[in-house]
């Protein structure tokens, strides 16, 4: 994401900070003491120019480099605009292409990010594409494919680009990955090769990696976790003593820690639902920014989570396709 201009980051009352702050504190009470009107104009201490989809949240967290609450004061006091609209949403999905500006002073009207109706689509980067596999790279935030509540989702995008060329061609969705989880997704573009592997998908995948960012110094700087999970009515995955559960094999390496976090490299042998957030709570270190599977610290703005690299064998030639993602910055960003 390039930066196009930065005068400073505005604190969360929007003006300076220090003496410049107060000052400015006086002459706005000097001014209302006088009965002075008070211009508001639109005035922008940062401006920035959006080169990959993602969420807005870890979006600012990286270019403003201050805290998350910063960032939530920011934008719960109106002082960010996305192609001139106000945002407050934490998780709007930024496009390629958006404006990001940061308001000296609050900023009041329509929040949709200038989109409007029809609604902006985002562009999803392409990582891989051949005749018979598109792959790519998922932004935290968006739907692997679409739910009764939401109907946004990347096989939806992905759909809407390969029409552009074939209005008669469609996607075949092979796996999923978390909604707040990015990275490499890869789709069928055929029904052929969708049959083929629709059922025995699991035994083509030759390579699972993610990078996961968790909370705490792990005990060892490599190791194995077993286990078998299961799913309660609540939609919740847990770790069972019962080996009717769905057995679960993990393994991970650290690749860089301090005291507060551990920036893990993941490879999985199975592909059960939650199952990296899963056994890494289990393990007394949950994954940043899982809410749901018990860690309150999200110093990214965004679940911990990216899958960065997927390997499988084509179905008919045996050839070895492998896909990859670049870890977000963001994930280094707590070192």
């Amino acid at each position: 994401m390039r930066e196009t201009r930065n005068r400073g980051v505005p604190g969360a009352a929007g003006g300076a900070r220090g003496a410049g702050g107060r000052e400015e504190r006086a002459r706005k009470s000097a001014r209302k003491e006088q009965g002075a009107p008070e211009k508001r104009g639109r005035v922008y201490t940062a401006e920035y120019r959006v080169e990959r989809s993602g969420v807005l949240m870890e979006f600012l967290l990286e270019k403003c480099h201050t805290s998350r609450n910063n960032v939530k004061s920011l934008l719960s006091g109106h002082f960010v605009l996305v192609n001139g609209s106000p945002v407050s949403r934490h998780d709007f999905l930024l496009a390629k292409d958006d404006e990001v500006k940061l308001s000296k002073y609050p900023v009041r009207g329509q929040e949709d990010g200038g989109r409007g109706a029809p609604k902006k689509k985002v562009s999803l980067k392409v990582l891989y594409e051949d005749a018979d596999f598109i792959a790519v790279d998922k932004p935290a935030g968006l739907l692997s494919i679409e739910s009764d509540k939401d109907p946004e989702c990347a096989f939806g995008y992905v759909l809407e680009g390969m029409r552009q060329e074939n209005p008669a061609a469609r996607p075949y969705i092979l796996h999923r990955i978390d909604k707040e989880t990015s990275g490499v997704l890869i789709f069928a573009k055929n029904v052929k090769i969708h049959s083929l592997l629709r059922m025995d998908w699991n035994n083509y995948v030759t390579l699972r990696e993610y990078y996961a960012l968790v909370e705490g110094k792990m005990e060892e700087k490599e190791g194995t976790i077993v286990s078998y999970l299961k799913e309660n009515r609540n939609n919740l995955v847990y770790v069972t003593h019962d080996s009717s559960g769905q057995k679960a094999v993990t393994h991970y390496s650290v690749v860089r820690e301090n005291d507060a976090y551990s920036l893990l490299r993941v490879r999985i042998d199975t592909g059960r639902k939650n199952q990296i957030r899963v056994q890494m709570r289990e393990a007394g270190h949950p994954v940043v920014g899982d809410d749901k599977y018990g860690c309150n610290k999200n110093p990214i703005g965004r679940l911990g989570l990216h899958a960065a690299a997927l390997e499988f064998r084509h179905p008919v030639t045996g050839e070895k396709i492998s896909v990859t993602s670049p870890m977000p910055p963001s994930f280094r960003s707590v070192f």
